[in-house]
């Protein structure tokens, strides 16, 4: 792999382009009311989405780059639980008519912080107030380390499909500094509870570029992980912003492998993945042949939301708690990020919702750009602008980043189609940055306009 492009485009600054515009671009949404329009407007019957989040951790993990809040004490998370029953009723109060609820996801903080009883309270408020699908597919992130027999067996009972296990490292002294003590053994205790639960379709989290990390390292990780046979892996690089997570000045910048270093970590796991059997999906994922993402991304249907790449293709996503993102047709909402400014609000009988964003025509054109390249590494820009009503132009012509791309033998343009290298599948970020018109401007105020 060359150098000068690993230098010049490696890991460059670039969003994730889970959503499109992405979140820096929301705008204070003054007009509460258009929110719950959105919520009325969700077609009778359509499947839908909901995202629950849960911010509480009982330690920080120094890489963390979430919202959560580390406590000790149960009282707050319970406090916490009652809001978001609260807001489940406000929701169902907002709905025309019964949701048809198909996916679930419950992100962190640790979503099985919570007891139980607690959890499958929940799993039965939403399908008791807002409406489920016969066939649903729920999906809870877990902290290995906290998950207990009874918890497991919990989430088996309430319905849950998938689990994604926090794995990051399992070389000592990577946990040592990143304040994260995992255990070979204790992930796998882990995984035998959940599938003795019924729980059976797995994910494992990896991160590459922390602190003392190294090639061999990340090669151990991996083998130790698909020992287990999880079906899918995230693999994500650290980033390391303790200007805005301050817990994150707790690592030792000195111990940070540099650009090169990172680099080959990320190509050493996604090789030793590939040997064990698992196929590269998009950016960043990695599933079994068999996986839901796998046959998806073979034929075309796969999809990028908050949540990375998924089989999700639900027009309507509804964010449920403290910073949760929801996705409509008419564009995002964003509820209060402080827990207790988000409680405020649902106690005083209001939904708690801070910032939104109204697609404009255009904006869909580009998100389907952005979500087209990212999934399948090429993009068929004149089909895509003609079911827009756009002239394909408006992208090819004159643009500077594609033309970029193009020199340094990155893309490949031809008939109106771009198709990014897969030898530099790092760069994709880069080729979907050349669809964004906001990128390196502000953000700019709510609008109802369509």
């Amino acid at each position: 792999m060359s150098q000068a492009i690993m230098e010049k485009y490696g890991e460059a600054r670039l969003p994730r382009y889970t959503s499109y515009p992405t979140a820096p671009h929301f705008a204070a949404m003054p007009d509460k009311a258009i929110y719950r329009d959105w919520i009325a407007s969700i077609p009778s019957g359509e499947r839908t989405s909901l995202y629950l989040h849960i911010p509480f951790c009982r330690s920080m993990c120094w890489y963390c780059g979430c919202h959560t809040t580390i406590t000790e004490r149960d009282r707050p998370i319970l406090d916490y639980l009652d809001v978001l029953h609260r807001e489940i009723e406000l929701v169902a109060q907002a709905c025309n008519q019964s949701l048809s609820v198909g996916e679930i996801h419950f992100g962190g903080g640790t979503p099985t912080i919570i007891q139980p009883d607690e959890f499958i309270a929940l799993m039965d408020a939403i399908r008791n107030r807002l409406g489920c699908a016969p066939e649903l597919n729920a999906a809870v992130e877990i902290d290995p380390r906290t998950l207990t027999a009874e918890m497991a067996a919990a989430l088996g009972q309430a319905g849950v499909t998938r689990a994604s296990l926090g794995v990051q490292s399992f070389d000592p002294a990577v946990q040592k500094a990143i304040n994260r003590i995992q255990s070979v053994e204790v992930t796998a205790q882990a995984v035998e509870a959940l599938r003795k639960a019924g729980v059976t379709r797995l994910n494992f989290d990896l991160i590459y570029g922390l602190p003392h990390q190294t090639v061999e390292s990340c090669v151990a990780t991996v083998e130790a992980a698909v020992a287990m046979r999880p079906d899918r892996f995230a693999v994500f690089g650290y980033a390391h912003i303790p200007a805005f997570k301050k817990h994150q000045r707790m690592i030792d910048e000195a111990a940070l492998p540099d650009a090169h270093a990172r680099g080959d970590q990320a190509e050493a796991i996604a090789k030793a993945l590939v040997v064990a059997g698992y196929e590269r999906i998009g950016l960043d994922h990695f599933a079994l042949p068999d996986d839901e993402l796998s046959v998806a991304q073979a034929s075309g249907r796969l999809h990028r939301n908050f949540q990375g790449y998924t089989t999700d293709d639900c027009t309507t996503l509804i964010g449920l708690g403290a910073s949760a993102i929801g996705k409509f047709a008419q564009g995002y909402a964003q509820n209060e990020v402080p827990p207790g400014l988000y409680a405020s609000r649902v106690a005083a009988g209001e939904l708690a919702i801070a910032k939104g964003y109204h697609l404009t025509p255009e904006d869909r054109f580009r998100a389907e750009l952005i979500e087209r390249v990212m999934c399948d590494f090429t993009v068929d820009v004149a089909a895509i602008a003609a079911s827009h009503g756009f002239d394909p132009e408006l992208i090819l012509r004159h643009n500077p980043k594609l033309d970029e791309l193009r020199d340094d033998g990155l893309i490949h343009m031809a008939a109106g189609t771009i198709r990014a290298n897969e030898q530099y599948r790092f760069i994709v970020r880069s080729v979907a940055a050349a669809f964004d018109a906001y990128l390196g401007k502000g953000g700019r105020a709510f609008s109802k306009a369509a």
